[in-house]
């Protein structure tokens, strides 16, 4: 996991960060607007969601954007995309090994062909399960 990475999944590791994304999710929104919605959910300081917001603009979840004397907050797609990619590698890991398993199997393969071809009497073949004809 490269240190990008690393810094998102440390900022979601907080249930109240969780919850500013979540609330965040739904259009851009003002600190202030921020700070209230997840007043109230939960106990907590303005200091302590200003602080919260720091965390996700600096881990590259959440982007802020000057607009007179307030910051508009948004979700940052590169940061969401990030997480997801990485995310997506987990959740089908045989995947990357499909096609040079494929080749084993085809290697295999021709290697009991050869065998069997180097067993069998002149003029008898086996048949596809292995089973002499002739």
């Amino acid at each position: 996991m490269d240190a990008s990475a690393a810094k998102i999944f440390e900022a979601l590791g907080d249930p109240v960060r969780r919850g500013i994304l979540e609330i965040v999710a739904s259009g851009e929104l003002s600190a202030g607007a921020v700070v209230d919605a997840v007043r109230a959910i939960t106990p907590i300081s303005q200091p302590a969601v200003s602080q919260h917001l720091k965390v996700l603009r600096d881990a590259g979840l959440l982007q802020v954007r000057a607009e007179g004397t307030r910051r508009i907050h948004a979700i940052d797609p590169a940061g969401v995309d990030l997480a997801a990619s990485w995310l997506a590698r987990l959740s089908h890991p045989i995947e990357q090994f499909a096609q040079p398993l494929d080749a084993l199997a085809t290697e295999i393969a021709r290697g009991q062909r050869a065998r069997r071809a180097e067993q069998s009497p002149a003029g008898v073949d086996d048949d596809e399960y292995g089973r002499r004809s002739g």
